[in-house]
């Protein structure tokens, strides 16, 4: 149900199942309609095609978001190995398509080395569709404009690239993958250098997001499902997101007027009042204590 105008919205994360077709600028707005606030932002983008877990910030949570992203996530896709999209996905102009002769070729095996190569610590060249900025604009829009962009390479981690599903047509081959991977690895261009490495080429034909961090996709809400009670209150966020700490009173007093406190830490952690309040983010810089991110005051 939407809030009475003039309503109070908590401050909280709302986890949301995005379905395809809607952008995760369009899952933000439904949001805002169903949370009666226009303070709400999202981590970690999401494909129109793809669909599953989009983590939204509502009101102050929002300070959370880009610290969310570094999180590892989870996806299951599906892989067409045998044509070559201009978007490295079902959406985009096929630029290649491989010989049957080519496709017998692949044999189980030969897709197993492949995915066993693209797995661990590796250079991962993004797809030219991401949102990356070249000079100040989107690399997409540059791509769409008809522009020939390469991005730089870019270390990420795939701790897992799993198949869990095999389909053979006499012009293409259909996997199913499980992928774990560090923030910033596009499946999309996991997709294309599987393709490259097999020489046949490859695309998305299927994306789901199903975790990030310790949230799952399993306890998210459609967007028509959205309201208040779907919010998870944001020292609860908080507290499943990163360590936290419970200071004294008086410190929390100092925190809340922007003071120093004394406190060691060894990664960020969530500050909070003996009173279960949460009221900030913090890590430990040369031995001095910085504030990514405060909540109060």
């Amino acid at each position: 149900m939407t809030p009475s105008p003039g309503a109070v919205v908590a401050s909280g994360l709302l986890l949301v199942d995005k379905p395809g077709g809607i952008t995760s600028h369009g899952a933000v707005a439904i949001a805002r309609r169903a949370m009666g606030t226009r303070k709400i932002g999202h981590a970690g983008t999401l494909d129109p095609m793809a669909t599953g877990l989009l983590i939204l910030g509502v009101e102050r949570a929002t300070r959370l978001l880009g610290h969310l992203a570094l999180h590892d996530k989870e996806y299951v896709a599906t892989i067409r190995l045998g044509s070559a999209t201009v978007t490295d996905d079902a959406e985009g102009e096929v630029i290649s398509t491989a010989s049957i002769e080519a496709l017998e070729s692949v044999s189980d095996a030969l897709i197993d080395l492949g995915m066993n190569a693209l797995t661990g610590d590796i250079q991962q060249v993004p797809s030219s569709v991401s949102a990356i900025k070249v000079e100040g604009k989107r690399s997409y829009a540059r791509v769409r404009a008809g522009e020939h962009v390469e991005l730089k390479p870019r270390a990420v981690t795939v701790s897992a690239f799993e198949l869990t599903g095999i389909r053979r047509e006499s012009d293409s081959i259909d996997i199913d993958v499980r992928v774990e991977c560090t923030t910033g690895t596009y499946i999309r261009a996991l997709a294309r250098d599987l393709g490259d490495a097999l020489g046949v080429g490859a695309h998305l034909t299927m994306l789901r997001r199903t975790r990030i961090g310790d949230f799952s996709v399993d306890d998210a809400f459609g967007p028509d499902s959205l309201g208040p009670s779907c919010l998870i209150p944001i020292a609860d966020a908080a507290r499943a997101c990163f360590p936290s700490t419970v200071v004294s009173v008086e410190d929390a007093d100092h925190v809340r007027h922007g003071r120093r406190i004394t406190v060691e830490l060894t990664e960020p952690t969530a500050l909070l009042a003996p009173t279960g309040e949460l009221l900030a983010l913090a890590e430990s810089d040369n031995d001095r204590l910085r504030y990514l991110a405060v909540f109060v005051g």
